[in-house]
């Protein structure tokens, strides 16, 4: 249809005005249709204005984006420098054997890591998460969708899924867990969800585990969720992986997500499997605070054996009660387990929390009104509830660091990412 429209504007109404601007979109190798000259789009990479739409080379990764030429040519046809690093990296021609030479398979393979390492040399890395991304192992095909599932059907909110190095990261410590057991609270959409089922299953592989169960013990993530649009999503990236698996199978039926939609989650659970052997459930609560607490009691209405590792995800001004009630007793996580909290560096904004002493503070109680526009005035409403929550996390820092219960870990990834391993 497009096509069509393009040629019959072309060829019977020139000189008409077209109904659209700037490029027509096609779901093939064409890519678009120029119907003007406006450039409608951002620039992925450099923020220009472009019309040029592309996928990124990088097959591991083959972001869908907007790129500008000039971007397209310095990244190599890719959307980051480790994503170019890559496939620079992977174009390499192997050594082979050549008939009536003398040289051993230990010296053309010695030959082969020489070349890999000059091209190495060539590679400019822009900073050390690219750098890192670059010499990292990609994430599984069904993580980028679910990454663009999230921007898709939660675009102002696409910020707070994990991301590859945290993802990858959040799957090791589950793989190298006793019994690949996590606890996570606040689902999302499933992103990190999905990592820790994928390590829980590589702990019951490596342990002879049988099949995983909230209550009986061995891999089992139990997620919980307040939020019923995300835990609809959340519930179909995990009924993907659960049937088609983290490859490329998945990611084709995850990609469809974006087009079929999602509905708000209206059952009280939802229970997966995963490789045979890891066990997985999603719970839609109302305070997950409370339902902590109440895990806790002789007679819990959500019973479960231990956990391994606790990520809490959720509500950033009562995270120390979290931890409180995770390290008052061996419950719901096992002595020496690990409670893992998100986004303790708060954007940075902990560094002038911390310098402020008490924390941030108003300069004046008439900034709303000071400010000429509802837009400046939205962005001052914002801001001052990042400083507020940049306070709250700062002093959970300094409270949890002092509480020899514990032993504490910051890690400056992502949005910093605290480590608490429970005495």
């Amino acid at each position: 249809g497009v096509i069509a429209y393009d040629r019959t504007l072309n060829e019977q109404a020139p000189t008409e005005e077209p109904m659209f601007k700037g490029v027509n979109y096609v779901f093939d190798g064409r890519m678009g249709r120029r119907i003007t000259d406006d450039q409608l789009g951002t620039c992925y990479t450099c923020g220009s204005k472009t019309h040029l739409i592309t996928n990124c080379k990088n097959e591991n990764c083959h972001r869908r984006m907007v790129q500008c030429e000039k971007c397209s040519g310095t990244y190599s046809g890719t959307c980051s420098e480790g994503c170019k690093a890559r496939v620079l990296n992977g174009g390499m021609v192997p050594v082979k054997s050549v008939i009536g030479s003398k040289t051993t398979s230990t010296d053309q393979e010695d030959e082969k890591k020489e070349m890999e390492y000059d091209d190495e040399e060539n590679v400019v890395y822009s900073n050390l998460d690219d750098y890192s991304d670059g010499h990292s192992t990609p994430a599984a095909p069904l993580l980028r969708e679910i990454e663009a599932n999230t921007a898709s059907i939660f675009p102002s909110g696409a910020h707070m899924v994990s991301g590859a190095m945290q993802g990858s990261f959040l799957t090791t410590l589950a793989s190298m867990s006793r019994e690949g057991r996590i606890l996570e609270i606040g689902s999302f959409s499933g992103y990190a969800t999905a990592c820790f089922l994928e390590g829980a299953s590589l702990a019951g592989k490596l342990s002879g585990s049988d099949m995983g169960t909230r209550e009986g013990g061995g891999p089992f993530v139990l997620s919980l969720e307040r939020d019923a649009r995300a835990l609809g999503l959340a519930a179909a990236h995990l009924k993907v992986m659960s049937e088609f698996g983290m490859g490329e199978e998945g990611a084709k039926e995850a990609s469809k997500i974006r087009s079929d939609g999602v509905e708000d989650f209206e059952k009280d659970s939802v229970s997966f499997t995963y490789n045979d052997i890891a066990g997985c459930e999603l719970i839609r609560v109302s305070d997950a605070l409370a339902t902590l607490e109440e895990m806790t009691s002789e007679n819990p209405s959500i019973s479960t054996a231990p956990f391994d590792i606790v990520f809490v995800d959720a509500d950033k001004t009562r995270l120390k009660e979290y931890v409180d009630i995770l390290v008052s007793n061996d419950r719901i996580l096992k002595k020496g387990g690990l409670i893992l909290v998100d986004n303790v560096l708060w954007k940075g904004l902990v560094l002038d929390a911390a310098s402020n002493g008490s924390g941030y503070e108003s300069n004046s109680e008439d900034e709303d009104e000071n400010s000429s526009t509802e837009k400046e005035r939205e962005a001052l409403r914002r801001n001052r509830r990042a400083r507020k929550l940049a306070n709250k996390m700062h002093r959970f820092n300094s409270a949890v660091v002092k509480d020899d219960r514990v032993e504490v870990l910051v890690m400056p990834i992502r949005d910093g990412l605290s480590l608490i391993r429970k005495r």
